[in-house]
């Protein structure tokens, strides 16, 4: 748990060091300020909102516990086991198999489950997927993501600004410029933060997986439905806009290797190894 914690700060520590090197590098203070306002006034207003924005984007329906007991319930016990307040309980109507947590902290959070991941998972594993979206909800993960996303936002915008700036023959600065190295930044810079904030995604998804499972005391329960989940949605993947997928328990996405190699999700190889050799007993509160 200190491990992965330890990560995430290190990855936002970097993330934030490319930020102040790539604003210096590409537009000045006086463009690094321009940037920082805009990605937060956007990051800021899709955290604010983000339970709705995502939610209306996946038709979700929110329940009451006589529509669907099973997993109203699941997501009562796990929610008390986890010490936050009971979240909205939403069902996607898709047959992808699938599930996410949103929302901008625990007291304005939603569990959302697909209708695939319903008739797919026993009462075991289903609730060792929702243990893993209530440990996000309660590590967090939404705040964090918002602010590795508007670090990165930051540089996306400075080097958009630095491509217009040396197509256009200056940075209003009283200095000369290489453009081909301040073209080569303004290219490697955004990839490098891309890389950042996956790693800090793929994090939080361990995180999130071991947190569940100390919750329930077992991973047995997660670790079989991530199988499960692996081949339902390779037989049916989730159609629509793909900007959610790091929502998700599961990439809900077909994808090449190179898709894979920037996945916001670990290998699914990975993370059921390391459940299955967790040692977990009942004094390991979570």
């Amino acid at each position: 748990m200190n491990g992965n914690h330890l990560k995430t700060a290190l990855l936002l520590g970097a993330l934030t060091g490319l930020m102040l090197f790539a604003g210096g590098a590409l537009a000045g203070q006086g463009g690094l300020l321009v940037a920082l306002l805009f990605a937060l006034l956007m990051n800021l207003g899709s955290w604010w909102f983000s339970d709705r924005i995502v939610l209306w984007m996946h038709h979700a329906k929110e329940i009451k516990e006589d529509e669907n007991p099973r997993l109203y319930g699941i997501v009562r016990e796990v929610a008390r086991k986890a010490g936050v307040p009971m979240p909205k309980v939403c069902v996607v109507p898709s047959a992808s198999p699938n599930a996410f947590a949103t929302g901008r902290d625990p007291q304005h959070a939603a569990v959302a489950a697909t209708a695939g991941i319903l008739t797919l998972l026993d009462d075991e594993e289903l609730k060792g997927v929702i243990a893993h979206e209530v440990a996000h909800i309660r590590n967090r993960d939404t705040l964090i993501a918002t602010i590795a996303a508007t670090i990165a936002g930051v540089i996306s915008y400075l080097a958009l600004m630095a491509r217009w700036a040396a197509l256009f023959g200056g940075f209003g600065r009283d200095r000369d410029n290489n453009i081909i190295e301040v073209l080569a930044l303004a290219i490697l810079t955004p990839l490098i933060a891309t890389v950042i904030q996956l790693a800090i995604s793929r994090s939080r998804e361990f995180l999130a997986d071991e947190t569940g499972a100390r919750m329930l005391h077992t991973s047995q329960g997660l670790a079989s439905g991530l199988e499960k989940l692996e081949r339902g949605i390779a037989l049916r993947p989730m159609q629509g806009n793909q900007a959610t997928a790091s929502l998700f328990i599961a990439n809900p996405f077909r994808g090449n290797a190179l898709f894979r190699l920037f996945s916001t999700h670990p290998p699914m190889e990975e993370r059921v190894k390391r459940l299955r050799s967790l040692r977990l007993g009942r004094a390991a509160a979570a």
